[in-house]
């Protein structure tokens, strides 16, 4: 959550470089967000070939780096600062200049996050509360980012390394939590490109924090090599929730999982037509 930033309520993926101690933005997403195109990889292509400087320079200032995303980490083309202003120079766009001072800002906000810490994590709870969620949901939602992080920093430990490994594992704790995959569970509840987690309700965010943390405790201990190992151990902490969810599910005759969602009632509307 804290590797993506809104301008215009559109994300933005970032990486937080230690060693330079600035950020790297996906230069995908800036493309996509001033040009409002539905390929911004064939922008970014026809763009190179418009500017013959830019298209020689870009090694220089557009590194491939590995970049937090939902379905785990990922290589992707990324620029800091001073080579996202570069690119912009080379976009006709009237966003131009607000998404400069924008850049200017989220590099001056990382700044004061690393001094104080808290402030990133202040900043993701006014996030919440502005799209409308309560503050106990909130809570639930922070304590289930901090859970997922330990999660993905053990298996990282533990020899699992591309995206679609980091996919298959969570998929694999979701079945056995909930029966569903992410891709299934989202379809139960009308989504498209959301993030499932943040249209949880209580109990959902509380069994998926149970598989997690249930997972990450038999990472710690059982100590797996790789992804086959760690397949198995996403299984045994999936199924950790899942027997509790049935067990809840036996005694109130209810089922936890929802087709309850926070989108506006527009965008309801919306994805029922697609």
């Amino acid at each position: 959550m804290s590797n993506i930033k809104l301008f215009e309520s559109k994300k933005v993926r970032t990486t937080w470089s230690e060693t330079e101690e600035k950020w790297y933005f996906v230069v995908e997403d800036v493309v996509a967000i001033l040009t409002d195109s539905k390929d911004p990889k064939q922008y970014i292509k026809r763009l190179r070939q418009r500017d013959e400087e830019l298209s020689k320079g870009w090694v220089q200032f557009v590194p491939t780096l590995t970049v937090e995303t939902a379905g785990g980490k990922q290589r992707m083309n990324c620029a800091d600062l001073k080579g996202m202003f570069r690119i912009i120079q080379s976009i006709p766009s009237p966003k131009a200049e607000p998404f400069k001072r924008w850049l200017a800002q989220v590099g001056s906000e990382r700044i004061e996050e690393i001094e104080n810490p808290e402030i990133a994590t202040q900043r993701t709870r006014e996030l919440y509360k502005l799209k409308g969620y309560s503050d106990d949901w909130i809570e639930k939602r922070m304590r289930s980012i901090a859970i997922r992080e330990e999660l993905t920093d053990e298996w990282q430990n533990h020899g699992v390394k591309e995206k679609v490994e980091y996919a298959i594992l969570t998929a694999e704790i979701s079945k056995a939590t909930f029966g569903l995959t992410p891709s299934e569970y989202k379809h139960v509840k009308g989504l498209k490109s959301q993030n499932l987690r943040d249209h949880f309700n209580d109990l959902e965010l509380i069994f998926s924090m149970l598989g997690e943390a249930s997972t990450t405790a038999i990472v710690r201990t059982q100590n797996p090599k790789g992804f086959v190992q760690n397949k198995q151990a996403a299984r045994q902490g999936g199924e950790i929730a899942g027997d509790a969810r049935k067990a809840l599910e036996l005694k109130t005759g209810e089922r936890v999982v929802s087709e309850e969602n926070y989108l506006p009632e527009k965008k309801k509307a919306k994805e029922l037509k697609k």
